[in-house]
Parts: C-alpha cells; structure tokens; sequence
C-alpha cells in the first residue's frame, strides 16, 4: 500500500513537473511574441491578482500607486516608450505598456483594432449596463443615449451581506444608494408639476425620454448603472483633482500668487464670472490640467489587440524598433508615463502651470483619455472644476497648516506627506 501510495505521489510530482515545463515554455514563447521587449517578468498577471504593490519576480504592481510614483522611470531603464510585461500564471500572457505618443494615438483612435477589454470594468456594472463598462454595439447605444446630457462590486451579494462588518456596511450601503436613485427616478417621472431643473441627473432623464418614440430608452437598471458611473467618474475624479489642484497650490505658494493676480486681472471687479466669461479664464484651466497631468485619475487604459499588428516606437537616441503585437495581446496607455515622458515636457516633476498657456504636446496629455472612447464628461468636469478653482482661489489664500508633530521636515518630506496617493477604482 506504501507503494501504491509513493507510485501516486511521484506520478503526480511528474505531471506538475510536466505542467510546470509547458508553462515555461508558452511563458519563453510569450516573450519571444514581442521580440524579447524589456519589462517585467512576474509569476502573476495584474488581471489575476491585485497586488496592492510591486513584488519583483512575482507581480509587476502596474495596478498600484508605484505606478504613479514611478512614472517614466521604467520605461527609461527599458530604453524604450513601450515596455512588456510578462506573466506566468495562470495564463502566459503579454501586456505591453504604451508611453509613446504616436503609438497611444493610433491605438485609442481605432477603437475596432483595439478594444477595451471588459474583465477590469466589471466592477463598474454594480447597479447596471452603463457607458464606462460596455464595448461595441452596446456602448454605440448607451453612447447614443446618455451624450445628450452632456451638450455586485467585487463580491457576491450573499459575501457581503453575511461577511466581515466592513463588508456589511458595504451591502447597506449600496441597498441604499440604489434605492435612493430608484426613488429619485420615479418622483422626477410622477411629479405633477415639472420643475425647471438643470442638473445632470435631470438631464440625464429628460434625454432619455427623448428615445421613448424610437424604443430605444434606456431602462431604469441602465438609468441607474450610468448614474452611478457619473456619480464615479464624474463627481469622484472632478473632486479628488480639486483636492489634489489646492494641495498643490498651497505647496507652491508662487504659483498661487499668480494665479490669484491673473484672477485680478481678469475679474477685476470681484464679480463671479458667467459661463460666456470661461474661455477667458486661461490660468484657471492650466493650474486644473497641470494637477491632471501629475495626478490623471486613471493611472492606466486597458485596450486588447483584435488583430495581429505591430507598434513602431523610438527611443532617446533617435533609433526606430518595430514590436510585433499578436492578437489577443493586452495594451495599456500608461497615463503617468507619457505625461511625464522628459522627451515631450520639460522638468515633468516640477508644478508649472504655465506650460499649458502656451503649446503643449497635447498627444502626450491624456486624463480623459482620447479618440472614440474619450470621456463624454470632459467638458462638464472642466466647467464645474474651473468655476471652483475660480471662485476660491479669488477669495481665500490656500496655506498648509503648521502642526508641531512635522515641524522641521523638508519641502520635499511635506510633499510627499501631502500627495501620498491610493489608487482604488480612481486614483
């Protein structure tokens, strides 16, 4: 019977053995797909696991805030604007990084080549199909349907209703919140008296009414999915950019200087400004886009090859590598690495506001992403955030307050104290 049991261990420590060995070769054939590119070689793909860091050898962490804080720095010891990634369970598979300009614009301006893969976005259908978590004929359609507004998390529900009290609380609160749209929903449709509303949520709803003729309205779980989404990456990244613009002037108290004395200029009188006065506001809109270039709130824009291609990339010295693109292959626009890509802006690190009052690489700015899938929401985000910047920035001066327990830390100690970031659906 021992050896009937030793028989069965060693059989099964050679079939491991043989999985293993097959596994390391479509893992060697995985990197040879892309010409042997430099990058990350891991045990596990950023899809399979959420590494809340970089683990050498084990996870590449391009999901964590290293991500950010790094940059362009990876992409520099690669030598190149395009890195590969390549994991080693559960599938050998490739991911290249993109942080060269004309490779991101061909890549995000042809949608059919490359689509965006839907497995990261499932945790943006918690309430409903909506515009962020959908591709092909159904994004055209909630596309069609939501733009004229603009002119189950992670678990299952029985985990989060019988987990951890975290857990729980996140059950209640996401009952809550979709009964509260629901109910928001029926009392704008049933009301007697229409009142004049001019907020997204209303628009959002009269738009919708609008298709009811062609059959093509959305239902209330579409409502409700793409009110979130709003509620996300709407209201969340316009707010986090807010927070990250008043950090950031009141480190650089010179930089706020001039903003305030352009606000002087330009409102001399005080007065709030209309919404025909924005376009005058230049300063405005340059301190909000410097804080989206150092802080974009999405870190990275998943695509998926649909074809077999190749991507043509240049390095620091002028010489041209061509990299095979097999379909199936993963592509993301890494956001930090081409807004801090030292080849297209000067002294990226450092907060100057100004660069975006004269011409700037505008290929190698992109928090709303770009082509047909840029963000829908641009325009409002940019109103609403000038308008705040604006308005407090012209009558209170941003400071960092003194507290005892960091007296004596440098500039660059406060900074990082300051801006320590986490990066969960947005950064």
């Amino acid at each position: 019977m021992i050896d009937n049991l030793g028989g069965v261990v060693r059989g099964g420590l050679l079939l491991l053995a043989l999985v293993l060995l097959r596994r390391f070769i479509e893992w060697r054939r995985a990197a040879a797909s892309v010409n042997n590119l430099g990058g990350f070689r891991t045990l596990f793909s950023e899809r399979f696991i959420w590494f809340p860091f970089r683990v050498a050898g084990i996870s590449p962490g391009v999901q964590s805030e290293e991500n950010l804080y790094r940059k362009h720095k990876d992409f520099e010891e690669v030598g190149w604007d395009i890195m590969a990634g390549v994991s080693f369970w559960p599938n050998a598979e490739v991911t290249l990084s993109l942080a060269d300009p004309a490779v991101i614009k061909d890549v995000i301006g042809a949608r059919a080549r490359f689509p965006k893969p839907m497995g990261p976005y499932k945790i943006l259908l918690a309430f409903g199909p909506n515009l962020v978590a959908s591709e092909g004929d159904e994004w055209k359609r909630q596309r069609k349907l939501v733009a004229p507004a603009f002119s189950e998390l992670m678990f299952p529900t029985w985990a989060l209703r019988w987990g951890t009290p975290l857990m729980r609380s996140f059950y209640i609160a996401s009952n809550e919140l979709q009964n509260y749209m629901q109910e928001m929903i029926v009392a704008r449709r049933t009301a007697e008296v229409k009142e004049e509303r001019h907020d997204l949520f209303s628009s959002l709803l009269d738009a919708n009414e609008g298709f009811a003729e062609s059959g093509e309205k959305l239902s209330d779980t579409g409502l409700l999915g793409n009110v979130f989404i709003f509620m996300v990456a709407g209201y969340e990244t316009s707010a986090h950019t807010l927070a990250y613009s008043f950090i950031l002037l009141a480190l650089y108290q010179e930089e706020q200087e001039k903003f305030y004395q352009n606000i002087k200029q330009t409102l001399g009188d005080g007065r709030t400004p209309s919404y025909e006065e924005f376009s005058t506001l230049s300063y405005s809109m340059a301190v909000f886009n410097e804080t989206l270039r150092l802080f974009p709130p999405v870190i990275t824009i998943p695509k998926q090859s649909a074809e077999d291609t190749s991507f043509t990339t240049t390095n620091a010295a002028g010489e041209k590598r061509t990299i095979p693109v097999p379909k199936g292959t993963y592509v993301t626009v890494h956001t930090p690495g081409i807004h801090n890509n030292p080849k297209y802006w000067e002294d990226p690190d450092a907060f100057k506001p100004e660069r975006f009052l004269k011409d700037y690489p505008r290929d190698c700015f992109l928090p709303f992403s770009g082509g047909p899938r840029g963000c829908i929401g641009r325009g409002f985000s940019e109103t609403e955030s000038i308008a705040v910047l604006t308005l407090l920035v012209a009558r209170y001066r941003v400071e960092v307050r003194d507290e005892p327990q960091f007296a004596g830390e440098s500039f660059a100690q406060r900074r990082a104290r300051l801006l320590k970031s986490k990066l969960s659906v947005t950064l």
